[in-house]
């Protein structure tokens, strides 16, 4: 937390914070308490939306640990390791239990990095993922608790995309990655599974949003990955679908499957640099 301290601004007046024994206070006399698990709540006044449920936590931090997207976070880390220097800050805007940042910071041994969340059971785990990485609770769609330019490389996997506190935390000249699913992402089990299905106006979407910056590179990935029962059942309730699938119905669904099921993993990685 000590290392991203230089960067993290007051969620009420936008001022720097200094470490005051367990919490973060601002000039104002605004203050947010480092939770004993290691991470701090910067998302504001207000109702911020809960995120992910410790259910789905643990379910994708089952998933993610048997290896089942490996080759998606080493393509994300050999990306970041191309076009970023070595040393500089990353920012996981929706990060999760920071799985993908810290792959990234692996890639790039003298930088540091900051996950993003609004689910506390995710950020108890960010805290751990990685010894370079801060884990900060906050809402994509309120303005970042983060210094201006403070970012050479921003990552967005799987998560909203807030383009304009994106621009105006990333550096001049930094990059922005994104990942997105490709239409034959899952596609072998997102309609048995009751899941939900990739937006047909995602790639429209994502050129609108990355018009202001400078194509860097894209990159696309598609591999088979066998899965059995549980880690299918992970799989869904991991993400937006557990918010829509019925737990009895989706053993049901489970059960008339093969023991395990080929599955396509399959997205890609759209680079972005913020012009000078």
């Amino acid at each position: 937390m000590l290392a991203a301290l230089p960067v993290l601004r007051c969620p009420v007046c936008g001022q720097d914070l200094a470490a005051d024994a367990r919490r973060l206070v601002c000039p104002a006399g605004h203050s947010a308490d480092v939770a004993r698990q290691g991470y701090v709540n910067l998302s504001g006044g207000g109702r911020a939306h809960p995120g992910d449920t410790a259910d789905m936590v643990a379910a994708r931090e089952r998933f993610l640990a048997a290896g089942h997207y490996a080759p998606v976070a080493g393509a994300l880390a050999e990306l970041a390791a191309e076009l970023v220097p070595g040393a500089g800050r990353v920012v996981d805007v929706g990060g999760g239990t920071g799985h993908h940042l810290a792959h990234v910071l692996d890639a790039l041994p003298g930088a540091d990095g900051v996950c993003l969340d609004t689910s506390a059971p995710a950020l108890r785990r960010a805290a751990r993922a990685h010894p370079r990485a801060a884990a900060v609770g906050a809402d994509v769609w309120r303005p970042l608790p983060l210094a201006d330019g403070c970012a050479d490389l921003v990552t967005t996997v799987f998560a909203p995309r807030a383009t304009a506190e994106v621009t105006r935390v990333l550096r001049p000249g930094g990059t922005w990655a994104v990942l997105t699913p490709l239409p034959a992402h899952l596609g072998e089990v997102r309609a048995v599974l009751g899941m939900l299905g990739v937006d047909e106006r995602k790639d429209e979407r994502l050129a609108a949003e990355l018009a202001g910056f400078a194509p860097a590179a894209v990159r696309e990935l598609s591999v088979l990955r066998p899965l059995g029962r549980e880690a299918l059942r992970d799989l869904v309730l991991m993400g937006p679908s557990a918010h829509h699938v019925d737990a009895a119905g989706l053993d049901e669904r489970l059960a008339a499957l093969p023991e395990v099921v080929d599955v396509t993993v399959a997205v890609r990685l759209t680079a972005v640099t913020r012009p000078a």
